[in-house]
């Protein structure tokens, strides 16, 4: 593609969504939210990798670790969470290639859905949304 480099991140992001997303799975990314700050949400409400799994919520949440069915559910939540990893390192990867270091995480709560959380480090500043994903920052150089 005979494009310039993008002005600004919400420029990049919004090729990821529109461009990038269609030549991988063929359908647009369905929502894009972002704080102004280096937090970008890109919800894909039927993802298809994930369209013919489910999680139940309520097990995962229990906190019942000595109920194998709630060691089960736990189980397929990890590996349903495993088809998310090749998607996030793409999009991390292809901001990288376009000059932006970023972290990638996603969040299958609502399934088919899936949003994939990606976070820019704007002036040497960070901002988390979740405790959980900062060993995830740590790990990319962020903090």
């Amino acid at each position: 593609m005979d494009r310039p480099r993008f002005t600004d991140h919400l420029e990049a992001i919004k090729f990821i969504c529109k461009d990038f997303w269609s030549e991988l799975f063929k359908k647009q990314i369905d929502n894009l939210k972002t704080n102004h700050r280096g937090t970008f949400v890109l919800q894909d409400n039927r993802f298809r990798w994930l369209a013919h799994m489910s999680i139940d919520p309520s097990v995962e949440t229990s906190g019942n670790i000595q109920d194998p069915s709630a060691m089960a559910e736990n189980k397929a939540a990890q590996a349903t969470g495993m088809h998310l990893y090749f998607p996030c390192g793409i999009i991390r990867g292809a901001l990288s290639n376009l000059g932006i270091p970023c972290a990638v995480s996603a969040d299958i709560s609502n399934l088919p859905a899936c949003e994939l959380i990606t976070f820019i480090a704007i002036e040497s500043r960070v901002y988390i949304i979740d405790k959980e994903l900062l060993l995830l920052h740590s790990r990319v150089g962020f903090i």
